[in-house]
């Protein structure tokens, strides 16, 4: 039994959250623990998604909705600053990213969001508990898995970099890959072992199985050939394994991200290269978290250490995707579980306020360089709100699922839309 673990993360609740999966490792003698990670459906479209997760919920006041004009209890310590699309503003820590505002937007004005730390609403529009009963709601990563194939021969669709992320009512089979720890080891060929071995191994199994196969109505056994393929796939091709090796990359293509700096924050930059060299691959969607936002106390020490290496990682991976041709093919949405409150506390924090919010969406050949939504003069209430249903419901539409049609049925036999709010941002379309 092979147990991969996710980040550790705390949060204000006191609870430690490491995402884990255990899997059985019986089945192909070869130690081959892939099979039912990896879905075999089809699809044509080249769209990928990378979903960036700020976990513990940053202030968007300090970030992307500064309010200059408020009383200072309320602005807090950080400045806005002009970027190259007129009248757009951002907070003065974000230099790089204000002269590529064009190819970004700013949704404020955010409202969904629920008290809780969790990235559930940044992978599925829901709080955890939602269709607790039925397994959940599915991370948009777990239905890219479903109704979509890699864009390359072997990658997996969905990968998460930051531990398991629910696949929902879907089930496990749509669960992500997590490439943590000793689950590398499940990526290269036994020295052993050769991939003709690996093959014939495969076809004993299924002979070994042949009693189980005819008796099986549901289709779960042809379903575990396709998964067990696409393992034998990704293993024999290497192309996997070699993608998650940032080290292999050239010297000026990391610098881009981390500036050169291998360790703290600068150094936590070499996830958006690792999340592009995926997509490079053909991984379909990829799931990850940056950061630590949880400032009920030092909101401003903090920004202050991670807004400067989060503003060189985003341009980078920004400059990275447009440079190899990859910009309009490729949507980065970056967003937290809530916002902050407008008042500042007596610790130099800003406490949850799941109110409103604000995201951050940038290429996938949408239209950029605006503003979407508006919150009010203290960035407390939404003046012109936009659900984050519909920020998802525009994510699956550019990756050419259709939120407003498409339906699954969960386990209890009833169809599930992937949302309740599903017509796309008419002003990113």
């Amino acid at each position: 039994m092979l147990t991969i673990k996710g980040d550790r993360k705390v949060c204000c609740d006191g609870v430690a959250r490491r995402s884990f999966l255990k899997i059985g490792a019986t089945g192909l003698a070869g130690g081959l623990a892939l099979p039912h990670l990896l879905s075999a459906e089809t699809g044509s479209s080249r769209k990928a998604l990378i979903n960036v997760h700020l976990s513990g919920g940053p202030s968007h006041q300090d970030m992307w909705d500064l309010k200059p004009d408020a009383p200072s209890e309320y602005r807090g310590e950080f400045n806005e600053i002009a970027t190259n699309v007129p009248g757009m503003r951002i907070c003065e820590l974000f230099p790089k990213l204000a002269q590529r505002a064009d190819k970004f937007s700013i949704i404020r004005g955010l409202v969904g969001s629920v008290d809780e730390h969790s990235s559930s609403t940044a992978m599925t529009a829901y709080p955890e508990k939602a269709l607790s009963a039925v397994g959940g709601h599915p991370s948009i990563g777990s239905v890219v898995n479903k109704v979509c194939s890699s864009t390359g021969n072997s990658a997996p669709p969905f990968v998460s970099l930051m531990g398991m992320v629910t696949p929902g009512y879907l089930g496990p089979v749509h669960s992500p890959f997590v490439p943590d720890g000793a689950g590398r080891g499940n990526l290269r060929m036994d020295k052993q072992i050769t991939a003709d071995r690996l093959k014939n191994r495969n076809e004993l199994l299924k002979e070994l199985d042949t009693m189980a196969r005819d008796a099986d109505a549901s289709g779960r056994m042809e379903a575990l050939d396709a998964f067990t393929q696409r393992a034998i796939d990704v293993v024999t091709s290497g192309k996997l394994a070699d993608a998650l090796d940032v080290d292999k990359e050239k010297p000026d293509v990391v610098k881009m991200y981390t500036g050169g700096d291998r360790n703290g924050r600068m150094g936590d930059n070499r996830k958006f290269l690792l999340a592009r060299r995926l997509i490079e691959v053909g991984v379909r969607s990829v799931a990850m978290s940056w950061g630590g936002w949880d400032t009920h106390e030092n909101n401003f020490k903090t920004f202050r250490t991670q807004l400067p290496a989060l503003d060189l990682g985003l341009s980078g991976l920004i400059d990275d995707l447009t440079q190899r041709g990859m910009i309009n093919d490729v949507t980065i949405v970056l967003w937290g579980e809530f916002g902050r409150t407008p008042r500042v506390n007596d610790k130099a924090g800003r406490d949850h306020w799941p109110r409103v919010a604000a995201a951050w969406v940038a290429g996938g050949g949408l239209k950029h360089g605006q503003v979407i939504g508006a919150s009010d003069r203290l960035a407390g209430e939404a003046k012109n709100p936009v659900h984050l249903h519909r920020v998802h419901a525009t994510l699956y539409k550019n990756l050419g699922i259709d939120p407003e049609t498409t339906q699954f049925i969960d386990p209890s036999g009833r169809p599930q839309y992937l949302l309740d709010h599903r017509e796309p941002l008419k002003e990113l379309i």
